[in-house]
């Protein structure tokens, strides 16, 4: 439920209040965003007898893009997101948090593709069926060339694919999906978005996978057939995180935008901003954790970075995402957990059912709630439709791919979201290095999370950099950039468990 509107809600940050919010002691730590990186750095530092102070600029919501948005008794996920990790730490977090309301939700996915809904996992004979023996063979002929003559060196999500997947098979379920989500050409994609969303995984292994049976466990990550989901959506695990931060002790504030981060020869020292009726905040703080996008945070600092700085942050880019949340009048629409749309025909990039992840995401049982995913560039065409032009497309493309029927649709909610998703694109890395290199210099401000540190990733691996962080403000010297898509922390290339030494898959 939304914190801020919910009955018995604690009031997140509501004070009309415009002075800081510092006491005589010790300074507080200073979190800027309330996503799951903030909010699990403070409860790393509540739990810890630390004075906390979280600034979150949605005026209802935390959570980030893992937060649950609430329309008419339907809950509405931004995006799909599953419980899954192979950290210890992260999975103990998660049940100290929400301990009783998970439940064990089983993945089932399939491609939409000319017509067709594929299986995925893939399973040969389905995929065989679907595709044809003569599509079939073509496919392993292009993977066999692949690996007899792979393309040196990998620099582009195109050569990556291919070479592991043939150049016929990336044309067909890779190239069309990814361009849609990402808004550019897959050759502008750096390899290294598909070794970090795709690693373990090639034709050989999907094969494998499926003949292996649908009991047996695939070793890639992104085939994983069961997670744990919350009960009420993935915001239900953020707003008890708040709520327990507050019931803490620690401070959890809405409607807080950071518009700059002062600093000086000693560090940063405090930040500034408003809400949405321009009333303006201070905070001082000892420390500093920002899980805001890396970019929002290098043009913030006042005074501001050196030229070369500045120029890195501009060119960092980001993919926005908007929902289309259809409430369609049956019981059961399809049984998939959701559905990627791979074919160019229609502009939607994934449909969610919410049902099919949890029944209490729908307050009717004769009611069916799907999201309707559409990647953007915040200010484009899509972006700036009206809510009713949202809608009637969602609707039209839900019809042509058959999911729902003329007439069925009962209602329509448009929610978005900026600032989705990091782009990967071939010079990324060295504009977040230019960046990195010049934070170092700051004793007292981490980026943690995605968006913080640019880095596209789980909420797993969002976690274990906030947790680092935390244990850093502490008095910890952890690399918080070292952690890997695994939620693993690497040091001098090897995985360690940080409290048991335990080794990881």
């Amino acid at each position: 439920m939304p914190l801020a509107n919910s009955t018995g809600s604690v009031g997140l940050g509501q004070s009309s209040a415009t002075t800081s919010h510092t006491s005589t002691a010790a300074k507080p730590i200073v979190i800027m965003g309330a996503g799951p990186a903030g909010l699990t750095a403070a409860w790393e530092l509540i739990r810890a007898k630390q004075d906390v102070v979280v600034w979150e600029a949605d005026p209802t919501y935390v959570g980030g893009i893992s937060r649950t948005v609430q329309a008419e008794g339907f809950r509405f996920d931004i995006g799909g997101h599953r419980f899954f990790s192979k950290s210890k730490e992260v999975n103990e977090v998660w049940r100290q948090i929400l301990p009783d309301d998970f439940i064990d939700c089983p993945r089932l996915s399939r491609i939409y593709y000319k017509g067709k809904f594929f299986n995925y996992p893939m399973e040969a004979m389905d995929s065989f069926l679907k595709l044809g023996p003569r599509e079939t063979y073509n496919i392993l002929v292009s993977y066999a060339r692949a690996r007899l003559k792979p393309i040196k060196p990998e620099v582009t999500f195109t050569q990556w694919v291919t070479n592991r997947f043939g150049e016929r098979l990336f044309n067909i379920f890779f190239k069309s999906y990814t361009e849609k989500v990402w808004g550019i050409s897959c050759d502008e994609i750096s390899a290294d978005w598909a070794a970090q969303r795709i690693k373990g995984l090639s034709l050989r292994e999907a094969i494998i996978s499926a003949l292996r049976g649908k009991k047996a466990p695939p070793t890639a990550k992104t085939l994983i057939r069961n997670f744990f989901y919350p009960r009420l959506g993935p915001g239900q695990m953020w707003e008890t995180a708040a709520e327990k931060i507050m019931n803490a002790g620690g401070k959890v504030l809405l409607d807080r935008r950071v518009q700059t981060i002062h600093w000086d020869e000693t560090g940063v020292t405090h930040v500034t901003g408003t809400n949405q009726q321009g009333e303006f905040f201070q905070q001082e703080g000892s420390y500093f954790l920002s899980s805001i996008p890396l970019k929002e945070l290098m043009l913030s600092l006042d005074p501001p970075p050196p030229k070369e700085v500045l120029a890195a942050a501009r060119a960092l880019r980001y993919r926005d995402f908007l929902t289309v949340c259809l409430v369609v009048n049956r019981a059961e629409v399809f049984p998939d957990t959701w559905i990627y749309i791979h074919d160019p025909s229609v502009k939607v990039g994934r449909v969610q059912n919410y049902k099919n992840w949890s029944a209490a995401m729908v307050p009717d049982p004769k009611l069916t709630s799907l999201g309707m995913e559409y990647f953007c560039f915040e200010g484009d065409g899509m972006w700036i439709s009206t809510d009713f032009d949202l809608a009637q497309l969602a609707i039209r493309e839900a019809i042509q791919i058959g999911l729902i029927k003329e007439g069925e649709v009962k209602d329509a909610f448009v929610v978005r979201m900026p600032k989705a998703y990091p782009i990967y694109d071939r010079d990324y890395q060295k504009h977040v290095q230019t960046i990195r290199a010049w934070v170092s210099q700051f004793a007292n401000l981490q980026p943690v999370g995605r968006n913080g540190m640019h880095h596209y990733n789980n909420q797993d691996h969002s976690m274990m950099t906030a947790m680092l962080a935390a244990r850093n403000v502490m008095g910890g010297q952890y690399d918080c950039w070292k952690v890997n898509t695994e939620a693993e922390y690497h040091e001098d290339g090897d995985a360690k468990n940080l409290d048991t030494g335990d080794a990881k898959d």
